[in-house]
């Protein structure tokens, strides 16, 4: 498993390869728009993007993972995305376009 920094350090990758919106957040990396945060980077590292319930049940079970959690608390809409997945970012940022494109679908904030 990768330390934080390094998870931290993908995850600026990650995003700069997502012209369409901008890591937020000193401690606690998150991206947001629309008034909805769709991605956050948790105190231990783990990545959770943010999805309608009927793509969080596929990605469960198609990546055979779970629910994110932040502070011990489960995030509402929120698909923990697996470690072997950082392999990858250009899948990764697959997933956070679909996530970014989920909540522009929601009311503004």
């Amino acid at each position: 498993m990768k330390q934080r920094a390094e998870i931290i350090q993908l995850y600026d990758q990650l995003i700069a390869k997502c012209p369409r919106f901008e890591r937020k957040g000193k401690t606690m990396p998150y991206t947001s728009a629309n008034g909805h945060m769709f991605s956050q980077v948790n105190k231990d590292g783990e990545l959770g993007i943010r999805f309608s319930k009927e793509v969080q049940e596929k990605y469960i079970k198609e990546l055979k993972t779970t629910y994110f959690k932040s502070y011990g608390a489960v995030m509402q809409g929120y698909v923990l995305m697996p470690d072997h997945l950082w392999n990858d970012l250009d899948q990764l940022a697959n997933y956070l376009n679909e996530g970014y494109d989920y909540v522009m679908t929601l009311e503004p904030k």
